[in-house]
């Protein structure tokens, strides 16, 4: 039976091999800082899972899985910063608690440690290694300017949105598992269907997240419920939505854009979304990606009882309320 906290613990019993100094202080202080805050670890666990599937001992693929932990959490610094968030898993953010340049060379050192744990991996496997994780670098980074270049848009479309989250979100999953995968000595069939389940979870995970963002139970999800209404971010939801909206509909949305009571502007748009369907139109395609992710999983060629722990943390991922 798969324990998440099992994996979890295991992770997190490992971080003291990444190498951070105590000088600078300034320098390495906010990288044990941000890497001790929680986090559900679940990218480096998909590396131990890429590996298992294949006969690999996750002991075996501890540097792969940390670099892919520290290659994200760079991400949320560097995030973090561009958002102006205050907060990450209810702790200040790495700028806030010392200062944007801090932040952005903290930042900067994790990239290069996660490329020094990255090249841990055996020197015959190193090459097809850092060609994944370059490409999955670069695409994350994209991900990341469509996501800022949508803020300026209004015509985004939810093709457009999928892609976004797809590089944003996504292609870090695939590359998780597939780095475990590399290191077990995967057929290149097998790796390519592991990969489509990791961008296909990842997928259906965002969009969850979007309608968990204003569906949520405020008492289970540990942050403002309708965070994104409040903030006027464009998820699958708000895209939906508009979509599924007769003209009068369009206009109360643009009002309710500027509404200033944040419970009204909450409540008004839940109505107006359940009015139009928006949230079963999400989870039926939720339901979608979370299926081809299943039939991807079903191709790769190893016994059924060893997709079980994947299988069981996709379960995991799709059924959260949280």
């Amino acid at each position: 039976m798969f324990e998440l906290k099992e994996y979890t613990n295991f992770i997190e019993s490992h971080l003291d091999e990444i190498d951070t100094p105590l000088e600078p202080r300034d320098l390495y202080d906010p990288i044990r800082y941000f890497l001790n805050i929680g986090g559900k670890r679940i990218r480096p666990i998909l590396t131990l899972l890429g590996a298992e599937l294949f006969g690999m001992k996750k002991e075996d693929v501890i540097p792969q899985a940390l670099s892919v932990e520290v290659f994200h959490n760079f991400t949320l610094i560097h995030d973090d910063i561009m958002d102006e968030a205050p907060l990450r898993r209810n702790q200040p953010t790495v700028h806030e608690k010392w200062n944007t340049n801090v932040a952005v060379l903290s930042g900067d050192v994790m990239l290069i440690k996660a490329y020094q744990l990255l090249c841990k991996a055996p020197p015959e496997k190193l090459p097809e290694v850092l060609e994944l994780f370059n490409n999955t670098a670069v695409e994350v980074c994209e991900g990341q300017q469509l996501d800022m270049d949508f803020e300026s848009r209004n015509d985004v479309t939810i093709s457009e949105y999928i892609e976004m989250i797809r590089l944003k979100t996504s292609v870090l999953l695939g590359a998780a598992l597939n780095l475990g995968a590399i290191v077990a000595g995967a057929s290149k069939e097998d790796k390519k269907h592991l990969y489509a389940f990791g961008q296909n979870i990842g997928i259906a995970f965002q969009i969850q997240d979007d309608i968990l963002d204003l569906y949520a139970d405020p008492e289970k999800f540990g942050k403002q419920v309708g965070g994104d209404v409040i903030s006027n971010k464009k998820t699958v939801l708000q895209l939906t939505a508009i979509a599924n909206s007769n003209k009068e509909q369009r206009e109360i949305l643009k009002q309710l854009h500027d509404e200033k009571n944040l419970e009204v502007k909450i409540q008004k748009t839940r109505e107006l979304f359940d009015q139009v369907k928006a949230k079963a139109d999400c989870q039926e395609m939720m339901q979608e990606y979370y299926s081809r992710a299943k039939n991807s999983i079903e191709k790769i060629s190893v016994p059924e009882e060893m997709k079980q722990n994947l299988l069981q943390l996709g379960s995991y991922l799709m059924e959260r309320d949280i």
